[in-house]
C-alpha cells in the first residue's frame, strides 16, 4: 500500500492569507472558504470529481475584487499539487477527460512534464458568475500550471451556459489530473525516455 500523497501550503501576503491542504489519495472531501460562493463551487467540484481531499481557507482583499483571491489561490493549490506529487515515480503523467455537463463539453488534458504550460481556449459570453469574475478561469488555471510546472490544456467543444462552462472546465481538470497522478504498474521510475522529469 502507497503512502498518501499530501500537501500543506501556507501563503501570506499583504493581499492575501491561504492556507491549503491536499491529499492527491483522498476521497473527495472538501472545507473551502474563499470568500466568494461560486469559487468555493467549483473548489469543491475539483475535490470530488478528482476525488482529491481539499481543505481551502483564503482570505483576499475582495474589497478591491476577486482577482487576487482566485490567482493566489492557484498559485498555492499548484504548489500543493506539486508538493504531493513528489518524485513522479510510477504515475501516469498524462491524463484526459472529455466532460459533458448538459449542453456543455469541455476537454482538459494534463501533462505533469516538469514544463508549465497552459493554452485555455474558454470563451464566455458575460463578466460574472456569481461574484466571480469570468476572466479569472485563465488566470485561475495559469497559476496552477505554472506553480504545479504541468502542460494543462483546456477546451470548450461547443455550449453555451457560462456556469457550466466554468463547472465543467473544473470537473473535467479534476478528472485529467486524477488520472495524470495515478499509478500504473508497469512504469518503472518516471515515463520519460530522459530517465527525469522537468529538467
Amino acid at each position: 500500500m502507497k503512502k498518501e500523497r499530501k500537501a500543506h501550503v501556507v501563503r501570506n501576503t499583504k493581499e492575501t492569507q491561504i492556507e491549503i491542504d491536499l491529499n492527491l489519495d483522498g476521497s473527495g472531501k472538501c472545507r473551502i472558504d474563499t470568500g466568494i460562493g461560486f469559487f468555493d463551487h467549483m473548489l469543491g467540484s475539483f475535490a470530488r470529481h478528482g476525488f482529491f481531499d481539499l481543505d481551502c481557507q483564503v482570505k483576499g482583499d475582495l474589497e478591491v475584487d476577486c482577482h487576487h483571491t482566485i490567482e493566489d489561490t492557484g498559485i498555492v493549490l499548484g504548489q500543493a499539487i506539486r508538493e504531493a506529487i513528489g518524485d513522479k515515480r510510477g504515475i501516469r503523467r498524462y491524463g484526459s477527460s472529455l466532460l459533458p455537463m448538459d449542453e456543455v463539453l469541455v476537454l482538459s488534458a494534463v501533462d505533469l512534464s516538469g514544463r508549465p504550460y497552459l493554452v485555455c481556449d474558454l470563451p464566455f459570453s458575460v463578466a460574472k458568475v456569481g461574484a466571480f469574475d469570468t476572466e479569472m478561469v485563465r488566470e485561475f488555471f495559469y497559476a496552477i500550471s505554472y506553480s504545479a510546472a504541468m502542460n494543462l490544456h483546456l477546451k470548450l467543444i461547443h455550449g453555451l451556459n457560462n456556469h457550466h462552462i466554468m463547472e465543467g472546465a473544473f470537473k473535467a481538470f479534476a478528472r485529467a489530473l486524477d488520472e495524470a497522478t495515478s499509478y500504473d504498474p508497469r512504469i518503472e521510475g518516471v515515463l520519460s525516455t530522459k530517465g527525469s522529469l522537468g529538467e
